[in-house]
């Protein structure tokens, strides 16, 4: 069943970095554009008739001031208290959905910002955010190679700098507890939150299951898929043949294994030993580097790239509410 190396070897998986020399640099730059910006929130709140439930279409300023739409479910108490917020994003292909589906965190007693992938949306849950800012050259049909050319154009760093700015909105809301802010998500959602946890200092805490976008050159080599999320890479590759040491250098800024040696958040990860997606080596170089102390993962022997599923999901919200009590 497992396609990856003995568990006891990825323990101690840890391949050498491939940090650009103006890794901190870029992202500092490129924030600092973003919040030369307004965040310039707004909600409206959507009439479900849920008791003890508020749903708003949300949006927000991401990156170039672009408005990046969401979900706000408000779980509403008696005390009128403000509290903690989980922000999700979301797998490949998949958006925010609608505003009526069941999400466990408000179930929970957490604000849950449901937020939209820039572009993405439509092949699992629906999506309402375009990216107006499109490719500067070829691509394969997704996203991992629209703008690949270089890291200013590059797809993921209007991604990475949407994660961060949707943090931002969830602590201007009043009903949430500034302080007790999370992000999480499976996939490429886990590998969003990773990249928020990177370039925020102040995250609670930062929960990636089975993430993607990690390690790319390893990955690159593990990937047999071509449509998959890392296939797209090896298509734009198959035809753009001299083009593999810029790709991959492109790559070194996005890749969440080194985002991930500059987060401190408490952490929790989850891999599946069997997961041909995401390959399990790739998720412990994420969690192997990681900065903070504060970590742990989850391993499933026995599960492909639906990783721990519901059971995972569960943990999930005990792991924060450990926390929020701490």
């Amino acid at each position: 069943m497992h396609s990856d190396l003995p568990l006891e070897q990825l323990r101690e998986h840890s391949p050498a970095l491939t940090l650009p020399a103006d890794f901190e640099s870029f992202w500092s730059d490129t924030l600092a554009l973003t919040r030369e910006l307004p965040l310039d929130v707004q909600r409206e709140e959507v009439e479900l008739g849920f008791p003890g439930l508020r749903v708003f279409d949300f949006s927000f300023a991401g990156y170039g001031g672009d408005h990046i739409r969401a979900w706000l479910r408000l779980p509403t108490h008696p005390e009128g208290e403000p509290v903690p917020g989980f922000v999700e994003f979301h797998g490949y292909r998949g958006g925010r959905g609608l505003a009526h589906e069941p999400h466990l965190w408000p179930q929970a007693g957490f604000a849950h910002l449901a937020v939209d992938t820039r572009g993405q949306g439509g092949a699992w849950t629906a999506g309402a955010t375009p990216d107006p800012h499109g490719g500067t050259g070829p691509e394969t049909a997704g996203w991992v190679t629209r703008g690949i050319a270089s890291p200013a154009t590059y797809y993921y760093r209007r991604v990475f700098v949407d994660a961060v700015r949707a943090v931002e909105a969830m602590r201007s809301i009043p009903e949430v507890q500034a302080g007790q802010i999370f992000a999480g998500g499976v996939s490429q959602g886990g590998g969003i939150a990773l990249a928020a946890a990177g370039l925020l200092d102040d995250l609670a805490g930062v929960v990636a299951d089975v993430p993607f976008l990690s390690d790319f050159p390893e990955a690159l080599t593990l990937t047999s898929d071509y449509s998959s999320g890392y296939g797209e890479v090896l298509q734009y590759l198959m035809v753009n043949r001299d083009q593999e040491s810029l790709v991959l250098d492109t790559l070194s800024y996005f890749d969440v294994a080194n985002l991930a040696t500059l987060a401190q958040a408490p952490a929790l990860f989850s891999v599946a030993l069997a997961d041909s997606v995401c390959a399990p080596r790739t998720v412990f170089a994420a969690f192997n580097r990681y900065g903070g102390t504060d970590k742990e993962i989850a391993v499933y022997p026995y599960n492909g790239h639906e990783g721990g599923g519901a059971h995972q999901a569960w943990r999930a919200v005990e792991w924060v509410r450990e926390r929020c009590a701490a």
